[in-house]
């Protein structure tokens, strides 16, 4: 049997939505995750119409927003080939955290605006499959903490399935990309919220009433929720018990300043009597 393609690997569309955008979101997140590195050319169009069952107008039109984005270039004759990382730098977003209290709250703070319009789209687009998804991912949440487990990479998935269902590939690219700093700040976030029971229950109220909004449809409720839910992550941070971010904090916040290549915490040398 012969080993799976890049083709096969790429998921199937969902009726119900967009084509063009589904197949350019799925593209996206395969040149984000590296499936398709810089160089690589692009399946024909041929191909990728027969792998979906689409017409060439929407395999066009997803390319068209790949070009839009910087991440493809066409060469004649040759076809779309994914843009070497040198050529477009100077337009690529590059952030550093130093792994600092600061540095979570002001990722909280990006968050809010990301999530809120997240829910918003996701309320005024979502399908029924979207909503079993999204459910489907709280219940891995809790079960992940109900096994003592912290939920992380369960609480990024959740707000994944949101900007999924929103439907939008170039908000679900932007999350794609800022999951390397997301998944680090979560981390922080959801240690503090474990140490009081009280933090604890209003992530899962405040989890529950997007979920419920975005079920209704009503974008205006539901855009409200996604932005309190960060707002009320970064006040749970500032009311963190000190020795939290003295102990546990710096632990976790020496995880991400490493895996950034950023200088670790220094530590304090015993004073002589």
């Amino acid at each position: 049997m012969n080993p799976p393609t890049f083709l096969d690997k790429l998921p199937e569309l969902r009726v119900g939505t967009r084509l063009s955008e589904q197949l350019a979101e799925a593209l996206v997140v395969s040149i984000r995750d590296g499936q398709l590195p810089s160089g690589e050319r692009l399946p024909t169009e041929s191909a990728l119409v027969q792998r979906f069952g689409v017409s060439r107008t929407v395999v066009r039109e997803a390319l068209s927003r790949l070009k839009t984005m910087g991440l493809i270039e066409s060469r004649q004759g040759s076809g779309a080939f994914v843009k070497n990382s040198s050529q477009s730098s100077a337009d690529q977003l590059v952030l550093t955290s130093d792994g600092s209290v600061n540095a979570v709250i002001q990722m909280v703070e990006m968050r809010r605006a990301l999530e809120a319009e997240s829910a918003a789209l996701a309320a005024a687009r979502r399908t029924p499959a979207d909503i079993k998804s999204i459910k489907e991912k709280i219940a891995a949440l809790e079960r992940a903490v109900a096994a003592g487990g912290d939920g992380v990479a369960e609480d990024v998935a959740f707000h994944t399935a949101i900007a999924t269902a929103a439907n939008n590939p170039f908000l679900l690219a932007t999350l794609a990309y800022l999951n390397q700093f997301l998944r680090d700040a979560t981390r922080v976030t959801r240690a503090n919220e474990s140490t009081r029971s009280d933090f604890a229950q209003q992530v899962r109220d405040e989890h529950a009433q997007i979920v419920k909004c975005i079920e209704a449809g009503d974008t205006t409720a539901a855009r409200m929720a996604g932005a309190m839910h960060m707002v009320n992550a970064a006040e749970r941070i500032a009311r963190a018990d000190p020795k939290f971010w003295a102990q546990q904090g710096v632990r976790l916040a020496d995880r991400l300043r490493s895996e950034l290549g950023a200088p670790q915490t220094p530590t304090k040398k015993a004073s002589r009597k």
